[in-house]
């Protein structure tokens, strides 16, 4: 155990106010640190819940304050200090102090930047900056173009990834006409099995959505500042009332490689999540951790919690090391996928049919498990995610059996 505590009158200054940087909070608290805690977000908004923004909150089925992660008085009763529209211009690493933008110099014992991931945006000269280009981030992102989602209106969606595929879904229930372009082969390329793009192309397919894949963006073309139609690269037009890209996204670095920390992929954090500087740590989106033989950056939920609990170990003298469990999910239409694991390097699938009409898809490399895909089939993903993290790995014939009992692959020797 590495044992790096800090003093109980330290300040803990944390950049950031998304999951990540909560949690960092929290648990610090949790643990029993009673020095001065401050939390800097450059949202005017206490920090949130981001996947419902392109699910429920999109749909109305949510309110702004139930995105809140919690209400205003838990900062205050914990005694974390909350900055909102705050943006931090630099680290002064030799003073221990950043600069804000409101002028003041704040210093700190231990530092922590969980600032999180922007969407990549289109270029200008692809009609980029015409009034109708949507992402899909925060707050202000949804808000801004919640007025667009009318019955009937066109709408591409660009990139064919979780984020583009669950705001195809949402625009397809409030009954607009959808059209979803990808440019690679086949959707969901880069992070899933043809066995799960399948899948998903049909979901979607069944409830109106057009898929044109294999097909990229060429520019998108206006009239006086507002979109009206996309020229795709097969030379076909089509006709828009605005677009939402979904592309991938950005790690927020800029901040750490001024300060010069270290960046591969991300900020790039030990297995106690410390950076290149040991007073500064790093948590969430924005950071890249040792995994296995390589480094990787996790974008999602889960990863954000688990690392930002880690760095408040870490400052409290308690870390035993950051191991990552790594589980996603996507709500698309009437499926929920869940996925435990990273199926990078897998080499076959095994698919399971479920009860009603759930369906699993498992990742091999070998015999040896590494992920699995369940769609309406939350039994077969916890199971799924107890056996990868014990490194169990059951025989692929008894996981395509429908007639094997789930509970019995716990116990089932490699």
């Amino acid at each position: 155990m590495v044992d790096d505590r800090v003093e109980e009158t330290a300040r803990i200054v944390v950049v950031g106010a998304g999951q990540a940087g909560f949690s960092v909070c929290a648990k610090l608290r949790e643990l029993g640190h009673p020095g001065p805690i401050t939390l800097i977000g450059n949202e005017s908004h206490p920090p949130y819940q981001r996947p419902p923004l392109s699910k429920g909150y999109l749909l109305g089925e949510t309110t702004e304050e139930r995105l809140y992660l919690r209400p205003l008085n838990f900062y205050e009763e914990r005694g974390i200090d909350l900055k909102l529209s705050t943006d931090v211009q630099r680290i002064d690493r030799s003073a221990h102090e950043i600069m804000l933008s409101d002028g003041l110099r704040l210093g700190y014992e231990r530092l922590v930047l969980a600032t999180g991931a922007r969407p990549r945006r289109l270029p200008a000269q692809m009609g980029g900056d015409l009034d109708g280009v949507c992402y899909v981030r925060n707050l202000a992102d949804i808000n801004s173009m919640s007025h667009r989602f009318r019955n009937g209106q066109q709408v591409l969606v660009v990139g064919g990834g979780y984020i583009g595929l669950e705001a195809a879904a949402v625009s397809a229930k409030l009954g607009l006409n959808v059209t979803l372009i990808e440019a690679t082969p086949r959707i969901l390329q880069r992070v899933a099995s043809p066995e799960t793009s399948n899948y998903f192309r049909a979901l979607h397919a069944g409830h109106g959505v057009k898929l044109i894949e294999g097909v990229g963006l060429k520019i998108l073309r206006g009239d006086n500042g507002r979109i009206k139609v996309a020229e795709l690269a097969d030379g076909s037009v089509v006709p828009v009332d605005f677009v939402i890209v979904g592309i991938g996204v950005h790690p927020n670095v800029e901040l750490a490689e001024q300060a010069g920390l270290e960046v591969d992929n991300g900020i790039a954090v030990d297995v106690h999540c410390r950076t290149s500087d040991p007073a500064i740590l790093a948590a969430g989106d924005c950071a890249s951790f040792p995994w296995r033989a390589e480094r990787i950056r996790l974008e999602s939920v889960g990863n954000a919690i688990d690392q930002a609990e880690a760095v408040a170990r870490t400052i409290m003298g308690l870390s035993s090391g950051y191991q990552a469990k790594p589980w996603f999910w996507s709500d698309q239409f009437d499926v929920k996928l869940q996925i435990a694991g990273l199926s990078s390097g897998y080499d076959s699938i095994v698919t399971r049919a479920g009860a009603s009409n759930g369906i699993s898809f498992w990742y091999y490399l070998g015999d040896q498990l590494l992920a699995v895909d369940a769609m309406n089939d939350p039994r077969v993903y916890m199971v799924a995610k107890r056996l990868i993290e014990a490194g169990q790995s059951p025989v692929a014939d008894l996981v395509a059996n429908f007639a094997t009992d789930l509970k019995s692959l716990l116990g089932a020797k490699n």
